[in-house]
């Protein structure tokens, strides 16, 4: 259903991710929404790690209201408000995904609607019909 696209002509990815992931026919594919860390309570927790994990718990509850999960997705977006926080939130990614790897881009940001959150996540997901 799908395939990872690792260009052998080009430097390899810096860490665990595709270049590019082509998506087969057949396909239903499920575009979500950039997730923050607040839980369903309205909480946010301190720090870009449990943000993270409470983004992509998010994105988790997203996929599952489709009839999906964290192994369909495949293309990922992140935003950080500052470098600091490239590395927990690459530590929380790298433990949820296995190859083949998404597609992801990870960028620093000015800031989100509210000062507290410090990353932000939106995928793209895709499964066989």
């Amino acid at each position: 259903m799908t395939r990872a696209i690792n260009a052998p002509d080009i430097a390899p990815p810096f860490s665990n991710y595709s270049h590019g992931v082509l998506v087969l026919d057949d396909a239903e594919i499920l575009f979500c929404s950039g997730q923050l860390g607040n839980a369903p309570d309205g909480s946010v927790p301190e720090g870009c790690k449990a943000q993270a994990e409470r983004c992509f718990a998010n994105v988790a509850a997203v996929l599952r209201a489709a009839g999906m999960g964290l192994g369909d997705i495949v293309r990922i977006n992140a935003y950080v408000t500052a470098r600091e926080h490239m590395a927990p939130y690459m530590d929380v990614r790298n433990s949820l995904f296995a190859e083949p790897y998404p597609a992801s881009t990870l960028m620093i940001v000015s800031g989100f609607s509210r000062p507290e959150f410090v990353v932000e996540i939106e995928v793209v997901a895709a499964r066989k019909r």
